[in-house]
């Protein structure tokens, strides 16, 4: 297996998962109640539902142009702003699924490049506070890049069940229904 078929399609499912996440809130609170949900937080010095998920949005862009050593395009600038931000100007549910579409159109441009990442590729990662990481790509995916948009991800999930938002880990784990066998007949 190879990097970009192990960050791809996680990116791309979780994704997915956590527009339906929305779409659930939405549904569950209808007429525009559902963006108020956008500023709530899990604590008050963490960042509100609209910061995490533009992390989970930045994180999957900035991974896959990371891994595949090409530069970060001005959106992405412009996506940590937003993200950064949201806490005075958190937005709508319909533009966080938004970010989550455009997002997953940069996962796919990216994997349709067909470019094989070598997981033996140094990369040096600086982080905001002025230290660096020096990682392999393999390390940079599995330790850093998946585990941070893990974070962001399972925050969302965790802001929007606090709120009242009727979600399970069957909303968590939708992508793994395909592989489901029925038990044999007794």
């Amino acid at each position: 297996m190879n990097l970009q078929d192990l960050v791809v399609p996680t990116y791309q499912q979780m994704l997915r998962t956590l527009s339906d996440w929305l779409s659930k809130a939405e549904a569950q609170r209808p007429g525009g109640a559902a963006d108020a949900l956008l500023s709530a937080r899990l604590a008050p010095d963490m960042f509100p539902l609209a910061t995490q998920i533009r992390f989970a949005c930045r994180q999957a862009q900035e991974a896959v142009f990371r891994l595949r050593e090409q530069p970060f395009p001005e959106v992405l600038e412009a996506l940590l702003n937003e993200a950064r931000n949201a806490g005075e100007h958190p937005g709508t549910i319909a533009e966080a699924k938004a970010r989550i579409e455009e997002t997953l159109a940069v996962v796919a441009a990216e994997a349709e490049a067909g470019i094989t990442i070598d997981p033996d590729a140094p990369i040096a990662h600086a982080l905001p506070n002025g230290m660096t990481l020096d990682l392999s790509a393999a390390q940079y995916a599995r330790d850093w890049a998946l585990p941070q948009f893990y974070f962001h991800l399972v925050a969302a999930y965790a802001v929007l069940r606090a709120e009242g938002v009727e979600l399970g880990k069957a909303d968590y784990v939708a992508h793994m229904f395909p592989y489901f066998r029925t038990p044999a007949d007794a």
